[in-house]
């Protein structure tokens, strides 16, 4: 099974890409083993050129946004089914927050392919991005009280919140955390946690709170962000 990797690119056209980031697409981008998908091919090809990547590559783009997909979604999800892989580059900032390749990733998800990022500081944003969850609208939660019982009124208050959610707390209290959410209205919730966002030891869960709970007993104190998917259908990204 391959990966889809996103890359985070600086806002600014003169500015740099970040070195891990750069790294990656040298040793791949001529590698036919691995997709290009950029957003636009104008924009795409000015910066890739402008960070010295190789030229001959820029042949090998696919397109991937919201008008125009020269890879379709099932023939990218086989490639990465079979062993492929991909990176996911945005015009600027990051792929799949508030910009296209959501679609991708959630397919991604629900077919078992793995989904990452070269490192970006962000935790917050990246953890929307990576879970693929419409996220027209969310509401960022932050950490909820320390004791049980008001984190069980904070829940109780969240459930009321249609939008997409995230949810962040210490690792110590991560378990109790999801326990205290399956017993509550948001346990009905399909839920993304990414533990240890951009380390060696990152890994994503997705799935119903009771499913990330099963997930994730052997998992010891980590770093995390928990998003929720919106509870209504009738609006996407």
């Amino acid at each position: 099974m391959g990966a889809l990797v996103l890359i985070p690119t600086p806002i600014h056209d003169n500015l740099p890409l970040e070195p891990e980031a750069l790294a990656l697409l040298h040793r791949v981008a001529l590698n036919p083993e691995w997709i290009l998908l950029v957003e636009e091919l104008k924009a795409a090809r000015i910066r890739w050129l402008s960070w010295g990547l190789p030229r001959e590559a820029i042949a090998r783009f696919v397109t991937l946004n919201e008008h125009d997909q020269t890879g379709s979604r099932v023939e990218l999800i086989g490639h990465l089914k079979k062993g492929g892989s991909a990176v996911l580059i945005s015009d600027c900032g990051l792929p799949a927050f508030c910009d296209p390749g959501r679609d991708l990733i959630d397919a991604c998800h629900r077919e078992g392919v793995r989904v990452t990022s070269t490192p970006f500081p962000n935790s917050i944003a990246l953890s929307i991005a990576l879970s693929g969850f419409p996220h027209d609208q969310f509401f960022f939660a932050g950490f909820l009280p320390a004791d049980s019982s008001g984190r069980k009124q904070a829940l109780e208050r969240l459930s009321r919140n249609e939008e997409t959610l995230i949810i962040l707390d210490t690792p110590y209290r991560f378990h109790a955390l999801l326990e205290d959410m399956a017993k509550s209205k948001l346990g009905g919730r399909q839920g993304f946690l990414a533990t240890e966002l951009n380390s060696p030891s990152e890994k994503l869960y997705r799935g119903s709170i009771p499913d990330l709970i099963s997930q994730t007993r052997s998992l010891e104190k980590p770093e995390f962000v928990l998003v929720l998917r919106a509870s209504h259908t009738g609006r996407r990204n």
